[in-house]
């Protein structure tokens, strides 16, 4: 499977890497964090309208300017993040993505009502402290000299190992899980974006590099190998979208957000790891220290998943009206492990946006 590797020499690569990283992490944290709160209102506007949701199959969402905008915008997020990927491993960038949650957090604060509270603050904090620490152990990029290089190492036995696995589970969610539990389950909807997730970073990252070498004058253009990396990022990109599209639209975005995140990026870096052998010339100090931030980045997010829009949650449960009326507090939502585990939606879908939303369908549909 392996073929022969040019002999070529890219002296001045390693000097643009850090300009050129900074400049993808920092430009894609602010627009991917804002697509997923203007997606989300462009999504609910087209339910309006339309009668029918993203979440149960339906596509009037294409015909609404906002989800357009918010597509736009996640579109330009990611054009940051193709930059990045091509300069930067994918161990660095990736978990830097949580700094798009904090984002997407204070926006669905003050545009979606979905309350942000002191330690979900803390959280943001913490995720903030663990991409620092991060971004301090984080490997140097190897230096990649043409694409065929890239396919010999997609095609070692483990990496296809990797990818079959990450197959065989799409099927098995998309075929057996999403119909059933789906709109009831989070992880159903969010696991198939971030197993797609995976591999689009990897062919991602390959067709970055293969771009950056062409620009440089080391035409990659002429390998089947770059037109295959190609195929397969269309293909995961449109799987990911249409699915994150159904989850957004059927859980709090104060769910999906985090949970996205957690996935995504834990499987990106272990795709990444197999296929480029990052942490292979790093001591045991910085991997373990890299590890330690991406706890901590997690830990952030799960905090600001479980803190964040409590009092919503409680009062689609009938507690939050009856504590009001008795002069007490509203409960506290239930614990992370249980919303995403019980197997009822009525944790996890939209409460009371929902109803309203319903409502407005009901009064359409008897108009």
């Amino acid at each position: 499977m392996s073929r022969p590797i040019p002999n070529t020499n890219d002296s001045h690569s390693v000097q643009v890497i850090l300009p050129q990283k900074q400049l993808g992490c920092k430009s894609n944290i602010g627009f991917i964090g804002a697509s997923f709160i203007i997606k989300k209102k462009g999504l609910k506007k087209a339910a309006a309208t339309s009668g029918v949701r993203a979440g149960v199959g339906g596509y009037s969402y294409l015909s609404e300017p906002l989800w357009w905008f918010g597509m736009i915008t996640m579109i330009v997020g990611e054009v940051a993040n193709f930059v990045a990927y091509a300069f930067a491993p994918a161990v660095l960038v990736t978990p830097l993505g949580a700094l798009s949650i904090i984002v997407s957090a204070i926006l669905a604060h003050f545009l979606l009502n979905e309350k942000l509270h002191a330690q979900g603050v803390v959280g943001c904090v913490m995720c903030i402290a663990g991409s620092v620490v991060v971004v301090i152990h984080a490997p140097e990029e190897h230096p990649i000299n043409s694409v065929l290089q890239l396919w010999n190492m997609a095609t070692q036995p483990g990496f296809l190992f990797y990818v079959a696995s990450v197959i065989v589970l799409v099927f098995i969610l998309v075929f057996l899980y999403a119909p059933q539990y789906g709109n009831s389950n989070v992880l159903v909807f969010t696991g198939i974006c971030s197993l797609m997730g995976s591999l689009s970073v990897m062919s991602v990252k390959a067709l970055g590099t293969a771009l950056k070498l062409t620009f440089e004058g080391k035409n990659q253009l002429l390998y089947s190998e770059t037109w295959f990396f190609t195929f397969v990022v269309a293909i995961c990109v449109i799987t990911q979208m249409n699915y994150l599209n159904k989850a957004l639209d059927t859980f709090n975005t104060a769910i999906v957000s985090p949970i996205y995140y957690v996935m995504f990026t834990s499987l990106t870096i272990l795709a990444s790891v197999i296929m480029f052998k990052d942490w292979a010339d790093q001591n045991a100090g910085n991997v373990i220290s890299e590890i330690c931030g991406f706890i901590v980045v997690l830990s952030g997010t799960i905090l600001l998943h479980t803190t964040k829009d409590f009092e919503r949650s409680s009062s689609f449960k009938g507690g939050y009206a009856s504590s009001i009326n008795s002069g007490g507090y509203a409960p506290l939502s239930p614990t992370l492990a249980t919303r995403l585990y019980n197997g009822s939606s009525e944790f996890t879908t939209h409460d009371e946006e929902d109803a309203m939303l319903a409502d407005q369908i009901s009064l359409q549909r008897q108009g």
